[in-house]
């Protein structure tokens, strides 16, 4: 195994270059792109009144996270450049070579390296950046104001129960404790036409059933507006088809992803998009690893043939290309036209296979 390694000091020596470059872009990345994102979202965020520079701050520190885990991959594609076009320019690639190293052992150390990457990449998304962001988003849904106890972590919601439908703003908790808010009844007749329309405050679970607090009925045929006190409505609706309703990934990690497909199929729902971001939790993480299979057409090569700036261009392309075949995948798989499984992992297949083929083509 140790043989696909060059010496102990080289192997360090390339590694300590590779993550030290990851870490520079890394940082600069997040920097200009945090600037960026806070001069379009500080006026939003000062808009709320009372919102100060603590406000600011705390959007930083919720943003950043997302900025990371997402520019993470793009940052050891970039490092990869850096890394190899100073070993090309200053002749230590071919130094290694005439050492008898091959291209693999050359590369060995720095995938290596991304792997450590992608397992902290794949770490810090399940850990830190599920978390910030349903932080964020519950933030976002109040305007920048002050989160409820129980954040509303969704909203607009509308189930059906046979022809009537039942609405509500905002909803918090979860299984029998969930709480409806700003809730709205359309009873319809068979055509669809609604019969009468009741608003409540607030909505609890009536097993079964949902208890309106403090309700208003108007019908439409009599045009009466009445008060009818506490009433049980959509006897059909459960607790886990509320639950389910709106599953974002984004919000969840592995196993709360798991278990929300499992309850989605048990309910007869769609679940392929939520497979697919389930595996691309998985493969996403990876693409660290073949940013230097790709980026590595830089490093081989003779610099004295004019050629090596062109090689540190393809290998960006080849990357960035990388980003674009795999986010379109994964759109495509959201709406059917791919498996979940091929829709996050054929773009990784696919690369590796490119950029192998790219290595063993140049490396001469």
């Amino acid at each position: 195994m140790m043989d696909l390694f060059p010496s102990r000091t080289l192997t360090l020596y390339l590694s300590r270059l590779f993550i030290t470059r990851i870490l520079g872009v890394l940082v600069m990345l997040v920097l200009v792109l945090q600037v960026l994102d806070l001069l379009s979202e500080s006026g939003n965020i000062l808009a709320h009144p009372g919102n100060g520079q603590a406000q600011i701050w705390h959007y930083v520190t919720l943003r950043s996270p997302q900025l990371v885990a997402r520019f993470l991959p793009y940052s050891v594609l970039l490092a990869t450049l850096f890394t190899f076009f100073p070993l090309n320019q200053n002749s230590e690639v071919i130094a290694m070579r005439a050492a008898g190293l091959s291209a693999h052992q050359i590369l060995a150390p720095m995938l290596a390296t991304a792997l450590v990457v992608s397992g902290v990449s794949f770490a810090f998304n399940e850990l830190v950046v599920t978390r910030v962001t349903a932080d964020l988003k519950a933030w976002q849904n109040v305007q920048f104001g002050e989160i409820p106890e129980e954040p509303a972590e969704r909203t607009n919601l509308y189930l059906a129960d046979g022809n009537n439908i039942l609405g509500a703003d905002t909803m918090n908790g979860s299984g029998k404790a969930i709480r409806l808010h700003g809730v709205t009844w359309y009873e319809r007749d068979p055509q669809g036409l609604i019969t009468r329309r009741v608003i409540a405050p607030l909505a609890t679970y009536a097993a079964p059933g949902w208890r309106l607090d403090k309700p208003e009925s108007f019908d439409v045929a009599s045009a009466a507006l009445t008060r009818p006190g506490p009433m049980v409505v959509a006897k059909g609706i459960t607790p886990a088809q509320i639950d389910i309703t709106q599953a974002d990934a984004d919000r969840m990690n592995l196993f709360q992803l798991h278990r929300t497909i499992e309850a989605l199929r048990a309910g007869g729902r769609r679940t392929s998009d939520l497979e697919s971001k389930w595996w691309h939790k998985i493969s996403g993480p990876l693409s660290a690893l073949l940013m230097p299979l790709l980026g590595s057409v830089a490093a081989f090569g003779l610099a004295r043939s004019g050629q090596l700036f062109i090689r540190a261009i393809v290998g960006m392309a080849l990357g960035f290309t990388y980003f674009v075949v795999d986010n379109l995948s994964l759109a495509v798989g959201n709406f059917g036209g791919y498996p979940p499984l091929v829709a996050a992992w054929a773009p990784f297949v696919l690369f590796l296979l490119v950029g192998e083929t790219v290595l063993v083509r140049t490396e001469e």
